[in-house]
């Protein structure tokens, strides 16, 4: 399949407009699967469109890995930052909010709203740091089930996520596989291969080694931010293609280079790189950075048992989607998945997306991804 990087969205598609947040607290104490345990918890979330008289058309989107709650609309009207998959959910798009009860949520152990390592810990009164529980995915799912269930839904209609999203969608279809009747899986594998785990260690490397994380005791709004700046570039240049870095770049010299500084911003890729580095300092927090990547290496779906076993409970439909150009979960990564759920003898399908977008094809707006996720949605069989 090929991908034009049009929109889809028809002429009746529209913005689900000014949204607001909500705290889900359980009041319980929660074990987590490596020990440990907290005795409460929040999870921020947000919900598009309206749950049905039964309950069954409620769509769960978990985010990827510096992602969020925020999926679609803005928080003002003069808001230009809209959610993160605002092209994806909304009234007329592929995921209706006119048909569907949306769900966005704050992973466990994030820093927007979700408990984490940021959090007051209330048996000292200080933030917990590095005494938060080491997490896994199958955590963040578990905490998220228990949402699901206080809004008295049964039975999601789906889960839909890309990248650390869609391995936490495949933990839900295994986990809980009577309460998902779809899932689409986009840019994700079904264990975290060695090359990623290489990344993630050099990012946590630059963040530890900097003399501003002080072993995770740093002041808030302080902290590792050369560290956590240099983590987020070279993340970052994994989402990325050797094509589309050459289409949006190439060797183009930045207008401001001079050769006072040696090492300083001589191409505009450079430019653009240090300016991803310095806003994530914004919006993300170091701790939760090495909690999360950590959690994402653990992933491994199958442990030790061929794949199509580890599906072998799973109830959902699926559809599958891998990029073309996507070197950090390739699709052979994504086709392995499909074809270990056909084996299993679930209703799986596999598509491929043509394009240089590389891994953050998933994010952005598609005619061909679109398509794919609006059929699947609407076909009842």
């Amino acid at each position: 399949m090929t991908d034009d990087d049009s929109s889809l969205s028809p002429d009746t598609a529209r913005d689900v407009g000014v949204v607001a947040p909500a705290d889900f607290v359980c009041a319980e104490p929660f074990r987590f699967e490596l020990g440990g345990e907290i005795p409460a918890f929040t999870l921020r979330y947000e919900t598009y469109g309206k749950l049905n008289a039964d309950k069954s058309n409620a769509i769960l989107i978990p985010h990827a890995l510096t992602g969020d709650h925020h999926v679609a609309g803005r928080y003002a009207e003069d808001d230009r930052k809209r959610g993160w998959w605002d092209s994806l959910v909304g009234p007329g798009k592929p995921v209706d909010t006119d048909k569907f009860f949306v769900i966005g949520v704050n992973s466990l152990g994030g820093c927007r709203g979700s408990t984490g390592p940021g959090s007051l810990n209330p048996a000292t009164g200080a933030p917990y740091a590095l005494d938060f529980p080491q997490m896994t995915l199958g955590d963040m799912v578990r905490a998220q089930e228990k949402l699901i269930s206080s809004l008295g839904i049964r039975r999601l209609y789906g889960v839909i996520g890309g990248s650390m999203g869609g391995m936490k969608a495949m933990l839900w279809a295994t986990l809980f596989p009577d309460r998902v009747g779809r899932m689409i899986l986009m840019a994700c594998s079904a264990s975290q291969n060695a090359q990623a785990i290489a990344f993630n260690e050099v990012g946590r490397n630059a963040i530890v080694r900097d003399p501003g994380w002080c072993s995770g005791r740093y002041a808030a709004g302080e902290g590792p931010r050369n560290g956590l700046s240099v983590a987020r570039m070279m993340a970052h240049i994994t989402y990325l293609s050797d094509r589309s870095l050459d289409r949006k770049f190439g060797r183009e010299k930045h207008p401001d280079a001079s050769g006072a500084d040696p090492f300083g911003i001589e191409f505009q890729v450079e430019s653009y790189l240090r300016h991803q580095g310095r806003a994530f300092l914004d919006r993300f927090d170091a701790n939760t950075y090495l909690y999360i990547t950590k959690a994402v290496d653990r992933f491994d779906l199958a442990d030790g048992r061929p794949l199509h076993e580890a599906f072998a409970c799973v109830q959902a439909r699926t559809l599958v989607v891998g990029f073309s150009s996507d070197w950090l979960y390739p699709p052979a990564r994504n086709r392995e998945i499909a074809l270990a759920l056909l084996r299993a003898g679930k209703d799986a399908s596999y598509a491929e997306i043509e394009t240089d977008a590389g891994h953050d094809g998933f994010l952005l707006p598609s005619e061909t991804l679109h398509r794919l996720v609006r059929r699947f949605l609407e076909n009842a069989r």
